[in-house]
């Protein structure tokens, strides 16, 4: 054993002294027992680790967070295998009542898990858009005298996050000529375009709200892309890798993101 080390990990990046490689991973209790070897740089090995684990986390996180919002409730108990609960009861004073409605989420099914599976396998993008929409000329009057408005608000919103027009352009898969003339408020965002630049530039959700308002637009739980774009502006997953995980796994495919690197 002079060249193997064991140790227990809790959870979290900790840090790990000396040089090794994982070759046996086994759950135990509430810590993770590694049996490792020298072999591999102490860097290499941290970054696989975590990023196996990491992986498993925040899509887990997703999931669980995607059962306990999704309230598309007539897709929901379409799913084969949903068992409907009862939502209408008679109350201990003899009087009809109604249960709350989020009890159909799938967060309180029993098969929670498979009906998700199950969920994914059917998803398609159904979501998609043009970048922009063209501003009648009543709305365009309007908005000269509006205080806000998407072109007005923009630059301080991304000045919070040390990004200009022209850079968020470089990171959006929008023609630089419509870009220009969306900033200049000559044409409307469309909301995919908001959520794709709140998750470039990295945007807070209050930031996020006020752009989707002013546009007329909302986040709605009902909505997968919503919520899945919604989780990761909260929880600040803004990891490119890790972003585009998420996406996949939800098949929203329709966000304008230029990606920087080839898949």
């Amino acid at each position: 054993m002079n060249d193997f080390h064991i140790f227990v990990i809790s959870g979290g990046k900790e840090a790990i002294c000396g040089v090794f490689r994982l070759i046996y991973v086994k759950y135990c209790g509430t810590g993770k027992l590694f049996l490792l070897r020298r072999a591999k740089p102490l860097a290499v090995f941290a970054a696989e680790w975590y990023n196996i684990l990491m992986e498993n986390n925040f899509v887990t996180g997703l999931d669980e967070h995607f059962c306990a919002v999704y309230s598309d409730y007539v897709r929901i108990s379409a799913l084969e295998g949903y068992q409907r609960p009862d939502l209408i009861f008679i109350s201990t004073d003899g009087n009809v009542a109604r249960r709350n409605s989020e009890l159909m989420r799938l967060s309180y099914q029993k098969d929670c898990a498979g009906l998700l599976k199950t969920f994914k396998n059917g998803l398609s993008d159904t979501e998609f858009t043009f970048s922009f929409s063209f501003i009648p000329l009543r709305e365009r009057l309007r908005d000269l005298r509006r205080k806000y408005t998407f072109a007005k608000i923009l630059p301080s919103v991304l000045a919070r996050y040390d990004e200009t027009v022209t850079g968020v352009g470089e990171k959006l898969d929008i023609e630089p000529r419509f870009w220009q003339r969306i900033c200049k408020g000559k044409l409307y965002p469309e909301k995919n375009t908001i959520l794709a630049l709140a998750l470039v530039c990295r945007v807070s959700s209050t930031d996020l709200a006020n752009l989707l308002a002013v546009c007329g637009f909302s986040l709605k739980d009902d909505n997968v892309r919503d919520v899945v774009v919604s989780y990761l502006v909260e929880r600040k997953i803004f990891n490119e890798e890790m972003r585009d995980l998420c996406l996949a796994e939800y098949k929203i495919t329709c966000l304008p993101i230029k990606r920087l690197t080839a898949e």
